[in-house]
């Protein structure tokens, strides 16, 4: 019998307040990009350009989940998930960025939430999940101060006509991988480059985090407010103090960057000397509007990185090893397989004094998938998701705070630069008949939730 049959978890092992969800953001799902009135946003036109997405993939259509909510809804249900992480379009609900309001958008939201709550399914919104109105890019995106009161303005919208019913938010999705590959490495929308533009994004998006938080307190009191970081476990490649110095500011940038202002602590300026230059956007007051109290943490972790020296990389002096030049085990999207960086990001996080409640609110692999007689046998997300609901097990028993433990995610979906190649979720896609197949590694979450 194999692990997949044999696993040992158990739900019950986690507690009974544990959460369990699965999680979604509009762009990669919901397709439809200019029906109802819909305004464009950064990422449709960043995928309409030559050479930016593999196999020049767009997400017009993706999933379809703009027509298709209710079959998948049906299907979260009958796999026992009982919370659901979607992010609201801001193009959708405000076509430019800013007032007039898309009834249409409105309307489509309430039918989700509606739809939801019927099912049993507790929803769980993301305000912004990277798909910032294209018209306000133009005014130069999270690179201009008014973006903190243009979020603000939409942040009201959304708690005005959806807070009477729904109780969980999360604010921003990830800063640090919007602002840096979106911001300084051009990967991502808006294909920006340079320092001065993601310095400028970093510091607009954290005045954001912190604002659009306080309007959810204050539109929807007893709200459960919390925003989500990416962190990744960093190790040094060799015990050398050169490679020790840049693991520390990689772990820096991509760990403690988004976090520490936001828990009132600053900027981590002293251990990566680069940020010193966001002192040239920091005006009067602003570190005391970097921070909130928030209910909860999400903490989105998929693997670890091996750090080296490297002074020919600018501001950070440092490179990653990739796991390929390492010869360990890998997803499609190329990260190795290495469940205990989840244990590792936990405890380190659990070291903030300000994190009330820590949830894990994306974890996942992606892995080729075939569809064979109907039947997706995707052993490998099993025993990834197994690995790590263990090493999840492991801090809860070692008293570290974690409380929660979202799947990236429900269905194949478009997965930004990497099209349509990297699948990631519970539910296989047909992306030419938009047919859903429950895979292995979702039956199993199924029986393990039941």
């Amino acid at each position: 019998m194999n692990k997949a049959e044999n696993s040992f978890l158990n739900k019950d092992q986690f507690g009974d307040d544990f959460l369990w969800g699965v999680s979604t953001a509009a762009f990669q799902i919901e397709g439809a990009h200019d029906a109802d009135g819909k305004g464009s946003s950064i990422w449709d036109v960043f995928t309409s350009q030559k050479g930016k997405i593999k196999n020049g993939h767009h997400a017009a259509i993706a999933c379809d989940f703009y027509n298709s909510y209710q079959t998948d809804i049906d299907l979260i249900r009958e796999l026992n998930i009982p919370n659901f992480r979607f992010s609201i379009s801001w193009p959708r609900i405000m076509p430019t960025g800013i007032h007039p309001v898309n009834q249409a958008g409105i309307d489509y939201y309430n039918k989700i939430i509606d739809s939801l709550l019927a099912s049993g399914i507790e929803p769980w919104i993301t305000l912004y999940h990277w798909d910032l109105p294209h018209d306000l890019e133009v005014k130069g995106g999270w690179t201009n101060r008014e973006s903190v009161k243009w979020f603000s303005e939409y942040v009201e919208v959304c708690t005005q006509y959806f807070g009477d019913r729904v109780k969980n938010w999360m604010v921003i999705n990830e800063p640090s991988v919007f602002t840096g590959a979106g911001y300084f490495l051009g990967i991502h929308a808006p294909g920006k480059k340079g320092i001065t533009n993601y310095l400028k994004a970093m510091h607009h998006v954290t005045l954001a985090t912190a604002a659009g938080a306080k309007i959810v307190r204050n539109k929807i009191p007893d709200a459960n407010i919390g925003t989500t970081f990416s962190c990744t476990h960093i190790e040094p490649a060799t015990e050398s103090s050169k490679d020790i110095e840049a693991a520390k500011r990689v772990d820096t940038l991509l760990n403690r960057t988004f976090i520490e202002p936001i828990l009132g602590l600053g900027y981590p300026q002293a251990d990566l000397s680069v940020l010193k230059k966001l002192n040239n956007y920091i005006l009067e007051d602003d570190l005391n509007n970097l921070s909130f109290d928030f209910d909860f943490i999400g903490l989105q972790c998929y693997t670890r990185e091996v750090v080296k020296s490297s002074m020919l990389i600018p501001y950070i002096g440092a490179e990653l090893v990739s796991a390929e030049k390492r010869n360990v085990i890998a997803t499609d999207m190329g990260w190795e397989v290495y469940p205990p960086a989840l244990y590792h990001v936990l405890k380190k996080f659990n070291n903030y004094k300000g994190i009330k409640k820590i949830i894990v609110t994306e974890n996942g692999a992606a892995f080729p998938d075939t569809l064979k007689n109907g039947k997706v046998y995707d052993i490998k997300r099993t025993h990834y998701i197994q690995d790590h609901l263990e090493q999840i097990l492991k801090a809860k028993e070692d008293g570290l705070n974690v409380e929660g433990y979202f799947v990236w995610t429900l269905t194949d979906n478009f997965e930004w630069a990497e099209g349509y190649n990297a699948r990631f979720g519970l539910i296989h896609v047909d992306f030419e008949t938009q047919q859903r197949t429950i895979k292995h590694s979702g039956l199993w979450f199924r029986d393990f939730l039941s």
